[in-house]
């Protein structure tokens, strides 16, 4: 499957991949020092396993890391990718 385009709706605070009918989507919320808490991932079961997961998460970090925040991982699909992308590593917030 090609590239979806990820969308990110600041004012529902989350990012997401519209699938026709369902979103593919990665949450967050606001720390109180302005970190992103980057809490849930959803794929609809028709879509998964075709890399959208890692589409949300990559789009959300990059996020983070252009705009210099830091980012707190309470998605394990999140942890999970930054486990792989060491790169983003600095950008997680010390909890």
């Amino acid at each position: 499957m090609s590239k979806q385009e990820v969308q990110h709706d600041e004012e529902d605070l989350r990012f997401y991949i519209a699938l026709g009918e369902e979103d593919a989507e990665l949450t967050y919320s606001r720390t109180e020092q302005e970190e992103l808490d980057l809490d849930y991932t959803y794929v609809p079961q028709s879509h998964r396993n075709q890399g959208l997961a890692d589409q949300l998460v990559k789009t959300a970090l990059d996020y983070v890391k252009e705009h210099q925040l830091k980012f707190v991982a309470s998605c394990p699909v999140v942890e999970a990718y930054v486990k792989r992308h060491l790169e983003y590593a600095p950008f997680m917030a010390d909890v």
